[in-house]
């Protein structure tokens, strides 16, 4: 079975450039690269991933695709831009020539709502179809209402961490009928990533997680989720092996060809790899 990882990170760490990892998250306080990563891949059957961007630079897209090239495993890489450059054709024109990257993302989940409907950011994410790149959208449920404003056709977009919801504190309600509107757009993919630390970080059970992810199998269908790990971030509330379990426990239900679908396959051509 194709097992791919649609969503960890590199760096080298900075406290500075990464200062969204405060001291109370020191066990990610350190440079993870693809050495850390490869045994994990290897002892849980995945054979490539998909690197994600981290800090909202080109240096940092750069970074990404230079691990690329020197590790197979990494069979695609989702950058940064400046989306509301009024240049942002000539960026985009410029990093097609990079077969590895495959699309972009904004930490949206920083950024006020308003900011979503910018026409700067609108016409960025509106040139990406041009060049067939994909978008990951990086957000909290208070940004769900404005994303159906983002949605273009033809545009294959991607939402990371099932779009955060409070599963420590159990909250449903809003992020639940949001989500179900916004999976009503078929070009919509979404992540089953970053869910345990959406938990109680230190106490996180199954019987806490699997009901959101009753939700989104419900509304995306088998079809349009994919798995992903969110490594190393993931480390604040469990190891690689404990998401893997987490989502293999999940699956088990299913057929074999659902599980194919969203263990890889699904990636594999949300990603065109």
């Amino acid at each position: 079975m194709l097992k791919l990882d649609s969503h960890q990170h590199f760096w080298q760490f900075d406290p500075i450039r990464d200062n969204w990892i405060t001291e109370e998250m020191e066990v990610i306080r350190h440079d993870f690269l693809p050495p850390d990563l490869k045994p994990l891949l290897e002892a849980n059957g995945i054979q490539g991933c998909i690197a994600v961007q981290a800090d909202q630079s080109e240096t940092e897209t750069n970074f990404l695709l230079a691990l690329a090239e020197e590790h197979d495993f990494i069979k695609g890489v989702v950058g940064w831009v400046d989306l509301c450059s009024p240049n942002i054709h000539s960026r985009l024109e410029y990093f097609s020539q990079f077969p590895k990257l495959k699309g972009f993302r904004h930490i949206l989940q920083a950024e006020p709502v308003e900011f979503i409907l910018k026409p700067e950011f609108q016409r960025g994410i509106a040139a990406l179809n041009n060049f067939g790149f994909t978008y990951d959208i990086l957000i909290y449920p208070k940004h769900l209402p404005v994303i159906p404003d983002l949605i273009r056709d033809n545009q294959a977009f991607v939402i990371d961490h099932i779009a955060k919801p409070d599963i420590k504190n159990g909250l449903f309600l809003n992020w639940e009928a949001e989500m179900k509107q916004i999976a009503s757009f078929d070009n919509v993919y979404c992540k089953l990533s970053g869910m345990i630390t959406e938990a109680d970080l230190k106490n996180w059970k199954k019987e806490d997680i699997f009901p959101y992810m009753d939700s989104v199998f419900d509304y995306f269908g088998t079809e349009r989720l994919m798995f992903g790990s969110d490594w190393p971030v993931c480390k604040l509330a469990g190891e690689y092996d404990a998401v893997c379990g987490l989502v293999e426990e999940y699956l088990s239900k299913l057929s074999t060809r659902e599980q194919e679908l969203v263990w890889g396959k699904n990636a594999e051509q949300f990603y065109k790899l």
